[in-house]
């Protein structure tokens, strides 16, 4: 199978050689390509400096065009899985083939890296883990899936998955509404414990200020995405 490691990076100067750098030591079986998300920094200098694969967007996308863009490019290069971790070096790379191994055995179509099943590692705040288990109990109702770490952007999907978010994927805040977008379209969703890390550089794009938005915004964008989905 070819498998393509999707990682958006946006102001990631800091941390994005390290994370090229351990993947190519930890899982040599796939290709990345860097979605360089128009960063204003030197992100670019050190992707040319480390020999990195990347496509540079001209405007800033965002986290959900940025890796819809790396859907895209999966889906135009014949990829069989794709995988996404983050620029920051929150996701570790040693769990890979952890990642995958669901979908290469047929046992699902969607997995997704959870730091809340073995509880080890950074687990986030207080505030942020509430949020995630309200967004977390709103899609085990809106959908009937359980999934604990609902925000997780380190996850990996198949084929058919590839090509629905090559051509759908949420914009803004997209982890959740993803999910919901796959279980609508009848995806097999698995959880795998995974370590992370915490964030060493640079700074995540919920901040406090905005978190109430964010809470906001992503749960009524399940509860659209699943109203929307029923109407077909």
């Amino acid at each position: 199978m070819k498998i393509l490691v999707i990682i958006p990076a946006y102001n990631e100067e800091a941390s994005i050689e390290s994370v090229i750098k351990q993947l190519r030591l930890d899982y040599k079986e796939a290709d990345y390509i860097v979605i360089n998300d128009c960063s204003k920094d030197n992100t670019i200098k050190v992707l040319d400096k480390c020999g990195a694969s990347y496509v540079n967007l001209p405007l800033n996308l965002g986290i959900g065009g940025g890796v819809q863009t790396g859907y895209k490019y999966a889906l135009q290069n014949g990829f069989d899985i794709a995988i996404q971790i983050d620029g920051d070096g929150q996701h570790d790379t040693s769990f890979l083939e952890n990642i995958i191994r669901p979908i290469t055995s047929g046992q699902a179509d969607i997995v997704i890296g959870s730091r809340f099943i073995d509880k080890q590692g950074f687990q986030s705040s207080s505030m942020r883990r509430i949020g995630i288990r309200f967004l977390s109990t709103l899609i085990r109702v809106c959908c009937g899936i359980r999934v604990l770490d609902v925000t997780s952007g380190f996850r990996a999907v198949n084929r058919k998955y590839i090509e629905l978010y090559a051509s759908d994927y949420p914009v803004d805040y997209p982890e959740p509404e993803a999910i919901v977008k796959a279980a609508m379209n009848g995806a097999k969703i698995c959880e795998i414990p995974v370590i992370m890390k915490e964030r060493e550089n640079g700074s995540s794009s919920i901040s406090s200020w905005n978190s109430i938005y964010y809470m906001i915004k992503v749960s009524l964008a399940i509860i659209l995405c699943r109203l929307s989905n029923s109407s077909r």
